[in-house]
């Protein structure tokens, strides 16, 4: 006899704690998600400059500086399309980033940089920007020979830097 009100007991206080926990939960958790989310780091400029020994690609980052793959590629392409960038060169990088978006939650666009340039360095001899898409923002870099690089981020204020040695 005792079992069986310990067991009713424990039921309906399961019960209870779930309806409560059930209840609690639902309508906030759309503001408590919101107020502890880091926002997605913004991508807000794209510049380059020839230097004595290297030449440097600086992305400006507005935010915490986010993952980001530097990859030699065959092709650059536009996310989302899949149409072939416009850039003449033989060989190629593409610069991803993740989390970032060059939009604001309104979606418009917070990168005031170039979306595809023909530069004349050493090195370096076009930048485009080939997506800003579902979290991912892309850039691609042109070059004449093989480039070697060495990518990193800089902070106060946050960016992400690609030297191409000479």
């Amino acid at each position: 006899m005792i079992h069986t009100r310990l067991r009713r007991f424990v039921a309906l206080a399961s019960g209870a704690l779930l309806a409560a926990g059930l209840a609690f939960a639902s309508p906030a958790s759309a503001s408590s998600l919101t107020s502890t989310q880091v926002p997605t780091p913004l991508v807000v400029n794209a510049r380059w400059g020839g230097h004595a020994t290297y030449d440097r690609i600086v992305i400006d980052l507005q935010g915490y500086a986010p993952t980001v793959t530097v990859t030699p590629v065959a092709q650059l392409v536009y996310d989302g399309s899949g149409k072939p960038v416009p850039l003449a060169g033989k060989h190629f990088l593409e610069i991803r980033l993740n989390p970032a978006a060059a939009h604001n939650d309104a979606g418009e666009s917070v990168y005031h940089g170039p979306k595809l340039q023909k530069i004349y360095l050493s090195k370096l001899k076009g930048l485009a920007m080939t997506g800003d898409y579902e979290g991912y923002v892309t850039f691609g870099a042109a070059f004449d020979t093989v480039p070697y690089y060495r990518a990193y981020s800089l902070h106060s204020p946050e960016r992400f830097v690609v030297d191409i040695a000479h």
